[in-house]
């Protein structure tokens, strides 16, 4: 990839425009593809409707329309999008069918009866929210992506049950579809003032917040391919991310928990009701908590019980997880709960019933992660490098027949490379591997070395067998060595659409699908969600702020110059010492140096109102918002040196 990012004076996070977007139509399914979407139809009980029963057990209604605005008229989510999926009959060739099917089931959306007592409202944004009815009031679990989104759901609630105030919030873990509804459930003052708890897992805050700042941009950006925010919805294009439907593109907010759970075991009473916690950190999420409601007999199990493979590496990315811990979470859960819970919900899909059905489903996803960790060791062991096992590894019958094992949002073989990387780095071991050229200087040699056309020769000749995988390697390296050629983007983005089509993970038809109209069409700026809000900003710490501020430095630009200033912020009486040198800017926090080129003061929102754009950080030095003492000419030029991030930088062409 290049143009990660563009020199300028000015430091903002994601910005995010609509524009109209125009692209070629989409192939039909080759017969390979088909071929291969009926080997998966032949392999899987697809007669086993439990999960459809499950999935519609204690329907109440649904939204009153499918398409949930913003304050200023946006379109936050418009799920009338996905009606295409509750349509009868075969599955489409175009989509792998165990993918339909997961679709399928999600495309039911509204407001579910769990037990008497406990509701959720599920499939109108990415996860659920939980409504629990306590002594006098609504505790919620998980309010959903956004503002707009939560209170949908909150209205849904007291108009078909009870209307209630919301007495308590719990979120489950540090993910961003389980937060940031916050502020349409319940008043930041209510809070502060102690009369309404909000509850969440220990390192929260810091998790929250962090994981959408530091790798923001980037991360952002791969999401909009990993959840199709690109894709029109259709059969040709996206049909769900396996977890959930799709993302709402509303407004985000956060503020701070008032009670974190530290300790497995712990126990609370909130309006009435007897919680349970179970501490799950390094599992799904970095801070992440499972929990019992013994009156309910009642399990939930956050986002580490699913109906589906979870990602043991993110393809969005992020920090890589431990298959192990996610395992060993699990049977400490069925430890503590599993004689006991007569039924276990989560964060995403639908709830199961029964004791059996509770227990088997947390056994054979805990021996699904387990197996995915040990045998990938085992095999590491053996010699093999992470593309080799990958290659060969296969889950036994008894655990890939469960369609709750499925890789609908976790690719299976994309897990074992990222537990492969857990244990030893993405590196094979092979020196001739060991410095590989950049993929765009490597693709000229290649080209350089075969030609052009003899490459596009041999890539055409492997699309026309289905060998999409190599056809897409051969052609997407002309595409590096020139972006121009128009006959390679297309047969690439022809080889990334058939793999598309045959992919069972919603995520991976999603990246495939998102290249393939990249590479027909270009980038093309769309509406998608932007996790970089106020809240998020002001969420930060002074510290993790200047460390963001310090990711954004051109440190090959900087790496002659020195700069020292010290740095005070009045409205949160911080100092630091600030410093700028061998490229690299560190800061020390209750430091002064007399020596120093100068002393800056300004607020912390100030700050905050340069992240969020409405401050140009290179108009500081001649701003009423800071005050400089010393040299004010070598500070202005020291904000040169900062660069901003383009979020639409290209994925599928150099």
């Amino acid at each position: 990839m290049r143009n990660l990012h563009k020199r300028c004076a000015v430091i903002t996070l994601t910005s995010l425009c609509l524009t109209a977007n125009v692209y070629a139509a989409p192939n039909a399914a080759t017969d390979a593809t088909k071929k291969a979407n009926q080997a998966v139809a032949d392999y899987l009980p697809f007669a086993n409707k439990q999960d459809f029963e499950d999935a519609k057990n204690g329907f109440i209604a649904d939204l009153p329309s499918p398409v949930i605005k913003g304050e200023t008229g946006n379109t936050v989510i418009d799920l009338s999008q996905y009606d295409f999926l509750k349509k009868e009959g075969p599955t489409p060739d175009t989509v792998n069918p165990s993918l339909w099917r997961q679709s399928q089931i999600m495309a039911g959306r509204g407001l579910f009866k769990v037990v008497d007592g406990i509701y959720q409202v599920r499939n109108i944004d990415l996860a659920n929210v939980t409504f629990v009815r306590g002594k006098t009031g609504w505790i919620v679990i998980d309010p959903l992506t956004s503002t707009e989104t939560a209170k949908a759901a909150l209205a849904l609630v007291n108009e078909k049950v009870e209307k209630l105030p919301v007495t308590a919030v719990i979120f489950t873990h540090s993910h961003v579809d389980h937060f940031a509804g916050l502020r349409a459930i319940v008043d930041e003052k209510d809070v502060k003032a102690g009369k309404v708890p909000v509850i969440a897992p220990e390192g929260f805050m810091e998790e929250a917040v962090s994981e959408n700042v530091f790798a923001g941009t980037a991360m952002s950006r791969r999401a909009s391919y990993m959840y199709g925010n690109l894709l029109p919805k259709n059969p040709q294009g996206n049909v769900g991310g396996g977890l959930g439907l799709t993302t709402a593109a509303g407004t985000i907010t956060l503020f701070e928990p008032t009670k974190l759970i530290s300790k497995t075991g712990e126990k609370l009473t909130v309006d009435g009701i007897d919680i349970e916690f179970q501490m799950a950190p390094g599992t799904e999420a970095p801070a992440e908590m499972l929990f019992y409601f013994p009156q309910f007999k009642v399990l939930d199990l956050a986002e580490d019980g699913n109906h589906t493979l979870h990602n043991i590496l993110t393809l969005r990315g992020a920090k890589v997880r431990s298959a192990k811990k996610w395992a060993d979470t699990l049977s400490e859960t069925i430890a503590m709960w599993g004689d006991k819970a007569e039924v276990s919900m989560g964060s995403h899909h639908w709830p199961q019933w029964g004791k059996e059905r509770v227990v088997e489903h947390l056994g054979k996803q805990r021996d699904l992660y387990k197996y995915i960790n040990d045998q990938t060791l085992r095999m590491a062991n053996e010699g093999m490098t992470m593309h080799e096992i990958a290659e060969k590894f296969v889950l036994p019958d008894s655990l890939a027949k469960e369609f709750y094992n499925r890789g609908y949002y976790g690719d299976l073989k994309h897990n074992v490379r990222a537990t492969y990387q857990l244990y030893l780095g993405f590196w094979d071991g092979n020196p001739a591997t060991f410095n590989p050229l950049p993929p765009v200087d490597e693709a000229k040699k290649f080209v350089e070395m075969v030609g052009a056309d003899k490459m596009l020769e041999t890539a055409k000749q492997a699309y026309d067998k289905g060998d999409y995988r190599w056809s897409a390697t051969v052609s997407n390296k002309v595409v590096f060595a020139d972006p121009e050629n128009k006959k390679a983007r297309e047969l690439e983005a022809d080889a990334l659409e058939q793999m598309g089509y045959q992919a069972e993970s919603g995520p991976a038809r999603n990246f495939y699908l998102s290249g393939a109209q990249e590479l027909r069409g270009g980038v093309k700026k769309m509406a998608t969600p932007n996790t970089s809000s106020p809240d998020i900003i002001r969420g930060m710490t002074t510290q993790m702020f200047l460390d963001f501020l310090a990711i954004h430095l051109n440190g090959p630009n900087v790496a002659d110059k020195s700069f020292t200033y010290n740095l005070e912020f009045p409205d949160t009486k911080e100092k630091y010492l600030l410093t700028v040198k061998n490229g690299v800017m560190n800061y020390a926090l209750n430091q002064h140096d007399d020596k120093a080129d100068g002393s800056v003061s300004l607020n912390r929102s100030t700050l905050d109102d340069i992240a969020l754009g409405k401050l140009k950080l290179g108009n500081l030095s001649e701003s009423g918002e800071v005050k400089i003492e010393g040299d004010k000419d070598k500070f202005k030029s020291l904000l040169a040196y900062f660069d901003k991030f383009d979020f639409w930088f290209t994925i599928a062409e150099p």
